[in-house]
């Protein structure tokens, strides 16, 4: 994180003097302390933070499919002479995730995946809007879901 706020200091001041530098690595370095104390922030999740970077690209990658396939199912009904075939639902389900982030992006990734909305998120239990009685069944096994769980891992709990 220090040499991220630094190289984010050179690139923002646009030159790199002595001064410059010896300031940025003063500010910083009081930056750093300052998240550490006062955040809640320490090395030890930084590692993990920096471990975690695949499963994070895997889950950014798998949430772009996840849009896709909804967005094709979505075009389907839309262009479909059976009108018939909707059958919305609001679904309830809890689920195991333990971390406020984890409990965010699941639900954020649910409203951004189209057919869905997350009407209400409370602790471990959601309110889902579905568009497709069918595939609202399939949420709290969802790969999204499970990347969530790995991403947690006993280092968060």
């Amino acid at each position: 994180m220090y040499l991220l706020l630094l190289l984010l200091w050179f690139i923002f001041n646009g030159r790199v003097t002595l001064e410059v530098a010896l300031f940025g690595i003063v500010i910083c370095g009081w930056l750093y302390w300052f998240i550490c104390k006062y955040m809640g922030y320490s090395f030890q999740r930084e590692k993990v933070l920096v471990k975690n970077i695949p499963l994070y690209l895997k889950y950014a990658f798998v949430l772009l499919w996840e849009i896709f396939k909804a967005n094709v199912d979505v075009i389907k009904i839309i262009f479909s002479p059976k009108k018939a075939e909707i059958q919305p639902a609001l679904v309830r389900f809890h689920t195991d995730l333990k971390s406020e982030a984890s409990l965010v992006a699941l639900a954020n990734s649910i409203t951004l995946t189209p057919g869905t909305v997350t009407v209400r998120q409370e602790g471990e239990d959601y309110l889902v809007l579905c568009l497709n009685k069918a595939h609202a069944a399939d949420i709290p096994d969802w790969s999204l879901t499970r990347l969530l769980r790995k991403m947690e891992g006993p280092e968060w709990n």
